[in-house]
């Protein structure tokens, strides 16, 4: 199976979030591993020079009481901005399907 160059992004983004080595993460969520590292370390050789990155430890607890709204006619849900991109597609969907 392939994936386009957006679902990469949000398999690495929610790994990122998982705190999880990647092999395991790949093994837990059906990916091949190998093929999940190699988009990891690809990924983490684009950084640009220059920059730290900050654990996401550090951020949640900044961020856990921000909220984005999506708001329509019909509803309003708040989300946690903290949502991983996957779980925010799975929203997107679903609210999709109200149209």
């Amino acid at each position: 199976m392939s994936f386009s160059k957006e679902e990469k992004m949000m398999w690495l983004e929610d790994w990122s979030r998982s705190g999880k080595k990647a092999w395991a993460y790949a093994k837990e969520n059906g990916l091949i591993p190998q093929t999940f590292c190699n988009w990891v370390k690809k990924a983490e050789s684009k950084k640009p020079e220059g920059f730290v990155e900050v654990p996401n430890q550090l951020i949640r607890s900044s961020v856990e009481s921000q909220q984005m709204v999506i708001e329509t006619e019909v509803f309003k849900i708040h989300l946690p901005v903290t949502i991983c991109a996957m779980e925010l597609q799975k929203v997107l969907t679903a609210l999709g399907r109200f149209k």
